[in-house]
Parts: structure tokens; C-alpha cells; sequence
């Protein structure tokens, strides 16, 4: 098998090059390319000749573009790489008739209710970085070829720029913490999604018939607030030094955050469908943010 992975050094395509590097062939870019290839999203004809000259059979999408506030301001720019990169990526897919594996976000809902999303509700994102995510994935599906379109919500890793990151910084330079307490989700680990990518190639490969939409995402749900207390109360288990402790942390209203891009309050995802497809079971959000926050500290 040969993989084509975009995106490779972001928190998702880093911890994919480890979990897809079994199953055969894989070509890691990011978006500095390599020998004269682009991984660059942002000049989409540069991708499709890359993906028309690799000729994978998946091409594994981990790049986009992921600044929820500052999409606000740069519409266009937000567009160019979740939406018109990604379309042309999926008509090379089409005509080499393989795979596109894709990560979208439960951003493309608005967020009201409290019942989990499943794949057939309806979308109404309420900010732009939502849209563009959804345009891309209305791309896939209208181009005809075989794809997996995982969204995700709540993304962390052990590496990069996150919630867990954030939140150990600030408990050791602040003397006061407010966090969000009415916005509901399940933060999900990179190292999850990765590990569930591959598992699920593996079925792809044999069974055509799996393209589609699913949702990925940890179990369990949480609020950030009740997030942020379990990473400060490991963080002082494993004996850092803080100024904040978790009884310290004040929980807050959304609005007390007012943001460029409006937020979901429910970000939470039914995950049946892919747990039923895939013969697959998700581990509680918990396990893996503590796992994760224990390397951080450990580094």
C-alpha cells in the first residue's frame, strides 16, 4: 500500500506517521514539501500535481487551516485551504481511484441542543472556519471518490499548541484562573485519531462500500472547565509547581470570552456509527489527557 500524508507535522500528522508507517509505503509531507513536491494547502494546483504524480492509494489529509478567530478576517485564505485545496485534491483521487481520508470538525454544527451529533444532522456552522470545513467536505462527497471524512472535536496532543498546553502555563504564571463551564465536548487525543485512521484503511482496503462520513471522538463528555481541573489536579499529583490549583479555578459563562468566531456550546459527537462499522471501542477522554499531560511533564 502506498500513503501520500499531508500535513505531517501538525498534533494529528505527527502522530500519524507513526501509526500508518506499518501498512506500507508512506510519503510524509508538510507544508515545506520535499524534492520539489508541495504539502502546501495554500496553492492547491502545487497539491493536485502532488497527489497526481505520487499516484497513492490513500491520500491521508491532516492539513488545514485551524485558526477559528483569525478565519474571521481571512475568509478567502481559509477557503483556499479547506475548501478549494481539498476539492482538488479529491478529483486527483478520483481518477487514480483511491482513497482520501479527511479530518473535519464538529464545528460544521451550530452547536445548539445537548444530544450528541450524529453523521445525518443537519450543518449550520456558525463561523467561518466551520463553513470552510464543510465546503471541503460537500467537495469529497460531490467529486465521487472513495473517502473517509472523520470529524473530530476538542483535538490535543502531547506536542504543539493546545487546551492542556495552555492550561499548565497559565496555572504556573497566573495567581487567578477562569475557564469556560458551558460549552460541552470530548477532548480527543491525536494519538487516538491516528491509531483509529489506520485501523480504519485497513477496512477501507478490503471494503469499498465503507466510504462515508463518521464521527471520531473520545468517550464521555466533559466541560472545559471540569477538563482544565483534571490537568492542574494531575500536574500537582506529579508535584509541579503551580500558583493555581484545581478548587482555585473559576468556572465562567462563554460570554465572559467574547471571541472573533462564535463558539459551539454542545460540541458533542455520536460516535456509534463508526464504533459499529469499524468494530472499534473508545476509550474514555480521560485516559488519554491523562497520559497526555504525565509526558508533557515528564519531557
Amino acid at each position: 500500500m502506498k500513503i501520500l500524508l499531508l500535513g505531517s507535522s501538525g498534533q494529528v500528522g505527527w502522530e500519524l506517521q507513526r501509526s500508518l508507517a506499518p501498512l506500507g509505503s508512506l510519503i510524509c509531507l508538510d507544508r515545506r514539501g520535499q524534492n520539489g513536491f508541495s504539502g502546501d494547502l495554500s496553492k492547491p494546483d502545487a497539491i493536485a500535481a502532488t497527489v497526481r504524480n505520487f499516484a497513492p492509494d490513500f491520500v491521508v489529509n491532516a492539513a488545514a487551516y485551524t485558526q477559528v478567530d483569525k478565519a474571521e478576517s481571512e475568509p478567502e485564505q481559509a477557503r483556499i485551504i479547506n475548501s478549494q485545496a481539498v476539492a482538488k485534491i479529491a478529483r486527483e483521487v478520483k481518477n487514480n481511484d483511491s482513497w482520501l481520508v479527511h479530518y473535519s470538525t464538529d464545528y460544521v454544527f451550530d452547536g445548539s441542543g445537548d444530544k450528541a451529533w450524529k453523521e445525518k444532522d443537519e450543518t449550520r456552522p456558525i463561523n467561518v472556519y466551520g463553513q470552510t470545513k464543510l465546503e471541503g467536505e460537500e467537495a469529497i462527497r460531490q467529486s465521487g471518490c472513495r473517502h473517509l471524512i472523520l470529524r473530530t472535536s476538542w483535538v490535543y496532543a502531547a506536542r504543539g499548541h493546545n487546551f492542556i498546553h495552555t492550561m499548565l502555563r497559565l496555572a504556573r504564571e497566573k495567581d487567578a484562573m477562569r475557564v469556560i463551564n458551558d460549552q460541552t465536548g470530548a477532548p480527543t487525543g491525536a494519538e487516538l485519531i491516528a491509531d483509529v485512521t489506520a485501523h480504519a484503511i485497513r477496512y477501507a482496503e478490503q471494503e469499498a462500500n465503507l466510504s462515508g462520513t463518521y464521527h471520531l471522538s473520545a468517550s464521555g463528555e466533559t466541560t472545559w472547565w471540569d477538563y482544565a481541573k483534571l490537568v492542574i489536579d494531575t500536574a500537582v499529583k506529579a508535584e509541579m509547581q503551580l500558583k493555581v490549583y484545581p478548587d482555585d479555578i473559576a468556572a465562567v459563562p462563554t460570554e465572559e470570552f467574547p471571541t472573533a468566531a462564535a463558539r459551539p456550546r454542545n460540541s458533542r459527537l455520536d460516535t456509534s456509527k463508526l464504533r459499529n462499522t469499524f468494530n472499534l471501542t473508545l476509550p474514555p477522554w480521560e485516559h488519554g489527557v491523562l497520559r497526555s499531560v504525565r509526558e508533557i511533564l515528564h519531557k
